[in-house]
């Protein structure tokens, strides 16, 4: 009991076995319903949305939209690209720098 108190929790929190009693409200995490909560619309899939987009090393514009400042390829997870696709990316920006049309890093001046 005095672990609970310790914990800022009140006694009405939890029954005998220590179990919760009431859902915790508010606070981080992803979960919905809360009041004012976030609902993040899903990434879709470029190149699988416009199937005549080609993924090609000779493409150095659309593969530098993959690419960060320094150079780094940007994951998935931020452009929505699928599994299959980001590998194909991944491949034709590795040949791209290779023939010298994207660069490895930027310079710093």
């Amino acid at each position: 009991m005095a672990r609970d108190m310790a914990d800022g929790m009140n006694s009405g929190d939890m029954d005998g076995d220590g179990r919760r009693l009431r859902p915790r409200t508010g606070g981080g995490g992803g979960g919905g319903g809360a009041a004012g909560a976030r609902r993040f619309r899903r990434k879709v899939c470029r190149f699988c949305a416009e199937k005549t987009l080609p993924i090609d090393y000779k493409e150095a514009r659309l593969l530098c939209s993959f690419l960060t400042e320094r150079g780094k390829i940007i994951p998935s997870r931020i452009t929505g690209t699928c599994a299959g696709h980001q590998r194909r990316l991944r491949n034709a920006i590795k040949q791209a720098r290779s023939a010298a049309l994207v660069p490895f890093t930027l310079s710093r001046k």
